[in-house]
């Protein structure tokens, strides 16, 4: 995941550039106050229908039974046709050689639950797959169905602000489904036809500093 932020502030008002080049301390002090920064998670969509999975030769990214796009890594040759194809840039390379069995201070590093990609190969988002196939398989032996919020995925348990949801939007009584029903839900890139699964929830600001929040 990575964070995109953007920033806004009153067209009328002069640009820093404009403040910098005449010199304008005030200017610029004044430019800086009415900035508002806007922060965007930007992970992999996980789209209905991927421009990724079309263009790998080996198919080593498709859709599981669950409607995640997963990777297969050990089937990645890298010819990184799906970053090139990703309307987001969520896929990354991976230049370095991370499968390291011999130096001892990375031991602690490995997460013995998630496939340790090589040298080579493209890496991306999978909404934590191997939390959701674990959760599932412990209900399976309880013999009941996966709660809605049982399965967390690792941002959405270490974001502070719980800004992150995940659940199953098949489920219209699930947290996620409910927000994905409000008004101010939206998707990214919407006319590319791509039909994400990851939505947000635009954040309203008061425009008017005469009306108390």
């Amino acid at each position: 995941m990575r964070i995109d932020r953007y920033y806004t502030a009153d067209p009328k008002t002069k640009t820093a550039e404009d403040a910098f080049r005449k010199d304008n301390e005030q200017q610029f002090e004044q430019w800086i106050d009415e900035v508002q920064a806007v922060n965007q998670p930007m992970l992999c969509q996980m789209c209905e229908a991927a421009p990724c999975e079309n263009v790998c030769p080996v198919s080593a990214t498709s859709h599981d039974q669950e409607g995640l796009n997963v990777m297969t890594y050990n089937r990645c040759i890298g010819t990184r046709y799906c970053s090139n194809n990703c309307p987001y840039k969520v896929r990354r390379f991976n230049f370095l050689l991370f499968q390291d069995w011999t130096t001892p201070s990375l031991k602690a590093m490995r997460n013995p639950n998630v496939t340790v990609r090589s040298r080579g190969v493209m890496e991306k988002c999978t909404y934590c797959v191997q939390r959701i196939n674990a959760k599932k398989i412990e209900t399976e032996e309880q013999e009941r169905e996966v709660r809605d919020g049982e399965i967390l995925t690792a941002c959405q348990q270490t974001c502070p602000t719980q800004a992150i949801v995940f659940g199953n939007i098949n489920d219209s009584n699930s947290r996620v489904s409910k927000l994905k029903a409000q008004s101010t839900n939206y998707s990214l890139l919407t006319d590319l036809n791509t039909r994400p699964r990851t939505t947000y929830l635009a954040r309203l600001r008061n425009p008017n500093p005469e009306i108390k929040e």
